[in-house]
This record gives structure tokens, C-alpha cells and sequence, in this order.
């Protein structure tokens, strides 16, 4: 079990955002408190515009809070930092650069200064393997399918040894299979690495079988957190097994009520 500062390995404290727009100030997020376990993973879901990516920019140091704090292992969130790897839905690869040099260019940004050349490839080679790309580390992106691409971000963020790892909608864009396969591989990956990962979706079956906890966010404007559910499922998981298990159903049921029934969404005019 983790230690009780472990406990409050990330931890938001009355955080607000509000957006300057020409027509006036968005209040995009308000009286968040939320504290993540180093190790957990930890799910954001809601509707449309409720403010799941405001808070996982604002966790990744990409924007700063209109009010309240962020910390990271104690230490203020005061902008970007490689203790933190995020994962886009766009997988915003260089085009021109190989898989191998997409990755390698994060590993030679973070671990240049104090490591040879051959330890800067041989971090790349291991993050590549980690999501089974070896075989395509000369390719570019152009050459490869959607779900490998978001495998050479994965790797991108992966390959920097991040504490924590912050996914916004990873697999949105791809096809059912494909995204159920990188689900599944992401299990995989983060008992191997025991990253703390906080990750946005809108996917219910996502979340549940992913999730040590989901956080559910109420509708905006001014957004905040409206409950948040332990899925209390064994690890590893299988998705199979998963299918007929009646917790598992539980927390889905859970997540559905909260999302269509206390939060239904308000359709704008």
C-alpha cells in the first residue's frame, strides 16, 4: 500500500481556470482538489467541454491555474518538465524523422548532456522495443498505420523515464480493434514501467479497465469534480474475463449513471 506521502504523489488544491475569450472571461474549471497515489492510474471522464484536458494541461505545466497550486512530488508544477510525459490524441510526430529519431530526439533533449552516444541509442532502442516497434524504428510516419504512430508517442514520452505519464485521449482517433490492442499493450507497459498515469477519455469501458480510480467531471462551464469511483478489479486484467465479471459491470454502471442520468448532457440551442 503506498505511504502516505506517496498518497499525495500529485496533488491539486483549489485550483480554478479561467479563460480570458472576447466575450469575456470562461470559467473553465473551479474548486478542484484532487490528489493521485504515486504508481495509481487514474482516469478523467466527462462530457464535452468539461474541462478533462484544462486539467491535464494544468497537471503537465502546460498552462497555469487562475487559483490554487499543483505539486508533483512535493514540488510546484511551475511549467513542463521530463518528470512528466504526455501523450497527445495527435500523436505530433516530425514527419521527415524515423521512428527511431522521434523517439531519440526526446531522449537526446532530456539525457544529452550527461550520457555517451551509445547510451542515448540504446535508451531509444529500449523505449522502441517497450511498444514492440523495433522492426519499424527506420520508417517514417508516413509509412506506418495510426496505431503505431500513437505506439512512437507512447515510446516518445516513455523514453524520457517520466515519473508520471499524461495521456489525452491516446486512442480517440483509431479504430475499435486497434484502440482495444493498444489498451491492452498500455496494461502491459505500465506494470512493466509502474508509472503514475493520469489519462483523459471519454471511453466508459476505457476507464473501468484501465483505472485504479475514475474522476468524473461534472458539465461546464465552470467544471468541477463531481465524484470520483475506485475500480476495485484485480491486476492483471482481462479484458475477456472483465466481460462477464460483475464488478466490472458495477463500475460501468456506476460511470453510465453518473455521465447519462446525473450529468446529462444539455444540448446548446
Amino acid at each position: 500500500m503506498s505511504t502516505s506521502s506517496d498518497a499525495r504523489y500529485i496533488d491539486v488544491m483549489d485550483v480554478e481556470q479561467t479563460f480570458a475569450t472576447p466575450k469575456g472571461a470562461f470559467p473553465a474549471l473551479r474548486d478542484i482538489n484532487l490528489t493521485v497515489a504515486k504508481g495509481e492510474f487514474v482516469a478523467l471522464i466527462g462530457h464535452s467541454g468539461c474541462g478533462k484536458s484544462t486539467l491535464l494541461n494544468l497537471i503537465a505545466g502546460l498552462t497555469r491555474p487562475t487559483r490554487g497550486s499543483l505539486l508533483c512530488a512535493n514540488r510546484e508544477i511551475a511549467g513542463p518538465g521530463p518528470d512528466r510525459g504526455v501523450v497527445f490524441q495527435n500523436h505530433s510526430l516530425l514527419p521527415w524523422f524515423t521512428c527511431f529519431e522521434n523517439v531519440h530526439l526526446a531522449v537526446e533533449r532530456v539525457f544529452g548532456a550527461t550520457e555517451t552516444k551509445a547510451q542515448l541509442k540504446a535508451r531509444t532502442d529500449a523505449a522502441l522495443a517497450l511498444v514492440g516497434l523495433t522492426p519499424a524504428a527506420a520508417k517514417r510516419p508516413g509509412e506506418i498505420s495510426g496505431g503505431m504512430k500513437q505506439r512512437v508517442g507512447i515510446a516518445r514520452a516513455l523514453s524520457m523515464e517520466p515519473k508520471v505519464l499524461l495521456m489525452d485521449e491516446p486512442f480517440g482517433a483509431l479504430d475499435a480493434l486497434t484502440r482495444a490492442r493498444l489498451q491492452d499493450e498500455l496494461l502491459q507497459i505500465v506494470a512493466k514501467t509502474r508509472n503514475t498515469v493520469v489519462m483523459v477519455t471519454h471511453d466508459v469501458d476505457e476507464a473501468v479497465l484501465l483505472s485504479d480510480r475514475i474522476v468524473m467531471m461534472t458539465n461546464g462551464p465552470a467544471a468541477t469534480i463531481g465524484d470520483i469511483l475506485a475500480v476495485d478489479l484485480p491486476r492483471p486484467r482481462s479484458r475477456v474475463a472483465l466481460a462477464e465479471s460483475a464488478a466490472y459491470l458495477r463500475c460501468r454502471k456506476a460511470v453510465i449513471d453518473f455521465l447519462y442520468t446525473r450529468q446529462a448532457a444539455v444540448e446548446a440551442a
